[in-house]
């Protein structure tokens, strides 16, 4: 009796000192505050301000894994924290783990600091044993501050009419002064580099992108957006449009009372275009129509400018846990729909190269909003502050796209060997090719160039080309060294888009191929088409 009693008492014990394990790991973890709450949300992290606060938590939990998935221009290690139950976080070992892996990324655009701070949060929650579900079926990769040096650059003017944070607040750039989200094409800065380097080697199935709007008043505390290039493969959009971004409006609407709604604003005064809700833009230039190009699942997610700071904070926190209860919840299915569209073969189906907005069938409810006029008391510029209005208003969307012109989707590319900025970019996004290593004789089909424009105006460090003309048949000797492209191959959609010569955002429209072309009669990649 004694000994049941003494046996009881030792279970007794354990588990008082693990609640008081428990206990103290709380106290410590509400003791390490964002830059955000510290300051009741005048001010943003610092990027030592993120990685003191991620290294700390992640010093504090088991299952927070602090890595660094590459560099900025200005040589910051770019952090990524690793959520799971993991003894080996190493990309393979993660991968074959069976588990789906979601990826959360915050401040592409360093004035956009809402993400920055609600990934912080997310993982304090996390390391604090909140969403423990989550880790049965996921591995979360968590990169809470991707602009880095941007971020660094803080005026109290960036972001114009912004309501906070008061104290200032990064820049859209980077170092280099480049767009990062109008960089996955073209790839010019290291930090979209390190980006896809960390897809390539992490692969998850399902991406997030958190941003700020600017522009039209309306009443949604965040905007969202699936992939919007056509392109893409049609289960991921079913999923995303059919399920996946109903069930995430509708939780925070029951949940919190707020409105979530698909991006769009109203068309720019004086442009001549119908009063609707347009969308932004098809070219995978941009981070989600890039992912949706990769065949993986992507939310866009823009939390309103207008709405103060600390609920731009709640509101992207609150986007990124729905997506991340309906991933957990949907697991086998999201990494189903991700399989299907890497095994889809995609040589001789018709894609497009060039789109257009497409309109509703019939017109839809968007609801409008109201703001008031503040004064930043640091500043004294006037800022914007949402209030609580909600404005039906009956109106078309264009809310997606339609091709304007498509091409047949060839079986390969044939790239010459000497075209090694070419092989340099596709190697950069993941695309695989094989290397002849005796001469190819055959049909192929080449481009006849009839003539090309290049823009006056630079963008981005770019002075975008576009090419005009048509294909033919010829018959070809191909020397040993080229490479041949197969379209059949998980990036087969990217890798259409970046060599057809009529892509609006591909490696002719980005220069790679300027050299090449100077005075040449055919485009100098040929493909092949099989029967």
């Amino acid at each position: 009796m004694l000994l049941r009693h003494l046996g009881l008492a030792v279970v007794i014990s354990s588990m008082s000192a693990e609640a008081t394990a428990a206990q103290s790991l709380t106290a410590r973890l509400s003791d390490i505050q964002t830059r955000a709450e510290s300051t009741r949300y005048v001010e943003t992290s610092s990027y030592a301000d993120v990685m003191d606060f991620v290294t700390r938590i992640s010093d504090a939990s088991p299952i927070l894994h602090l890595t660094t998935f590459g560099y900025t221009s200005e040589g910051r290690a770019l952090p990524l924290v690793i959520v799971g139950r993991l003894d080996d976080v190493r990309p393979e070992a993660i991968l074959e783990s069976g588990k789906t892996r979601l990826y959360v990324q915050a401040n592409i655009h360093a004035g956009e600091v809402c993400g920055k701070e609600a990934m912080q949060v997310l993982l304090r929650d996390l390391a604090n044993g909140d969403h423990a579900a989550w880790l049965d079926s996921l591995v979360l990769l968590i990169a809470p501050i991707y602009n880095a040096d941007g971020n660094e650059r803080v005026r109290l003017t960036n972001r114009g009419r912004q309501h906070g944070p008061l104290g200032g607040m990064g820049q859209r750039a980077n170092a280099q002064g480049l767009d990062l989200n109008r960089d996955h094409m073209k790839i010019d800065s290291p930090e979209a580099r390190s980006l896809i380097a960390m897809m390539n080697a992490y692969d998850p199935h399902v991406l997030v992108d958190l941003h700020t709007t600017n522009g039209t008043t309306h009443a949604y505390h965040l905007t969202y957006a699936p992939p919007l290039n056509p392109n893409t493969a049609p289960a991921i959009d079913q999923l995303l449009r059919g399920d996946l971004l109903p069930a995430v409006t509708n939780a925070v609407k029951r949940k919190h009372g707020w409105d979530f709604y698909y991006y769009g604003n109203l068309p720019w005064r004086g442009g001549g275009a119908e009063r609707g809700w347009y969308t932004f833009d098809h070219r995978p230039r941009f981070n989600n129509n890039y992912i949706g190009l990769r065949n993986r699942i992507a939310v866009l997610g823009e939390a309103y400018s207008y709405a103060v700071f600390e609920d731009r904070v709640k509101a992207s926190l609150w986007l990124v846990e729905e997506v991340a209860h309906y991933v957990h919840a949907n697991a086998s299915q999201v990494r189903e729909v991700v399989a299907q569209a890497d095994g889809a073969v995609i040589s001789g189906r018709e894609l497009g190269v060039r789109f257009a907005h497409a309109r509703s069938d019939e017109q839809v409810e968007i609801l409008m909003g109201d703001v008031v006029e503040e004064r930043n008391p640091y500043s004294g510029r006037t800022i914007l502050r949402r209030v609580d209005v909600s404005r039906p208003e009956m109106m078309y969307e264009y809310g997606t796209f339609r091709p304007t012109e498509t091409e047949r989707v060839p079986t390969t590319y044939i790239v010459p060997g000497e075209l090694t900025d070419v092989l340099t970019k596709l190697g950069d996004h993941g695309v695989r090719w094989t290397e002849l290593t005796t001469p190819f004789s055959g049909t192929v089909e080449r481009f006849v160039i009839d003539s090309t424009t290049v823009s006056a105006r630079e963008f981005q460090g770019h002075n975008e080309r576009t090419l005009y003309g048509r294909y033919e048949e010829a018959e070809s000797t191909i020397p040993a060294g080229a490479v041949m492209v197969s379209l059949d191959q998980p990036l087969g959609r990217l890798a259409f888009y970046l060599l057809e010569p009529r892509s609006d955002d591909g490696l002719v429209n980005w220069n790679v191929l300027d050299e090449a072309l100077e005075g040449a009669e055919y485009y100098p990649i040929v493909r092949t088409v099989g029967n």
